[in-house]
């Protein structure tokens, strides 16, 4: 299926060899001998973009961003990040998970100080603390710093942990399902909310999805990936309605149902998810 992206090309930096995924394939060993995960996965992502993977469970969607986080390498392949090669975690590169991962015994502020402070030991600590507080503001937390995780809901968890992802300035923010376990009025709250935050700073973004909603949403191109095992990418679709984007307008527009159809036609009829495997 063609799809003509109108997604403004200018507004983005263009760098096509900024993101590279080449010939990867990750294969474990077992019992019953290797076991592969991905079989020669390519993907160029461009600085700027934001990119949403879906696929059935098993098909390697976090094992492929583990592998662009560094918390995992190819078998074969490479994943190249501004031409050098990424064999470890780093912090051009921030993960944002579905579970939050807060420190609870820390405050709202602590949690994202301390990554500030790690990454830029150098800094003043009055500079640290406004780079904290400006990101706080950036997902309406401010009010909250003094908070510990446990005393908050859990779409403001997530807000937190996305304040600390971006407060370390990384170059790509990976995302893997980090609204999967929220209400549905608190992840459109949210998506939304990212989307400003991605439309005012540009970081490069790549996200796991099971919504094919908000993959319509949020995304500028979909990567849909074939079933595990020897999980593939399938198909690339660009996502065709400009942005900033508003969800009833995209709602009332044909093109809109017609990608809908055509993603859960993928997944569920040409790569329907076998419970029998």
């Amino acid at each position: 299926m063609q799809v003509n992206t109108l997604v403004d090309k200018q507004s983005l930096r263009n760098s096509e060899d900024f993101l590279t995924i080449n010939g990867v394939s990750k294969i474990y060993p077992t019992a019953n001998g290797p076991y592969t995960v991905l079989d020669g996965v390519d993907l160029t992502v461009k600085e700027g973009e934001f990119v949403c993977v879906i696929g059935h469970s098993g098909c390697g969607k976090s094992t492929l961003l583990n592998m662009v986080s560094g918390f995992n390498t190819p078998t074969d392949g490479e994943v190249r990040l501004l031409n050098q090669a990424i064999t470890e975690p780093g912090p051009d590169r921030m993960m944002v998970f579905q579970n939050y991962c807060l420190l609870p015994w820390m405050t709202v502020f602590e949690n994202v100080y301390t990554a500030v402070d790690a990454v830029f030991p150098n800094k003043k600590e009055a500079e640290k603390r406004a780079i904290v507080k400006e990101h706080l503001a950036m997902v309406g937390l401010l009010d909250a710093a003094q908070k510990k995780p446990g005393q908050i809901s859990g779409g403001m968890k997530q807000r937190v942990a996305i304040a600390r992802a971006l407060s370390i300035r990384p170059q790509v923010l990976i995302l893997d399902e980090p609204f999967g376990a929220l209400d549905a009025i608190t992840k459109e709250e949210l998506q939304e909310e990212l989307l400003k935050i991605w439309r005012e700073h540009r970081v490069t973004v790549l996200m796991i999805t099971h919504d094919i909603d908000e993959a319509l949403f949020m995304a500028d191109r979909l990567v849909m990936m074939t079933n595990g095992p020897a999980a593939k990418i399938g198909e690339v679709l660009d996502i065709p309605f400009p942005r900033p984007r508003n969800r009833a307008r995209m709602m009332e527009d044909a093109k809109y149902y017609e990608l809908r159809n055509y993603v859960l036609d993928y997944l569920y009829n040409k790569f329907a998810h076998d419970d029998a495997q």
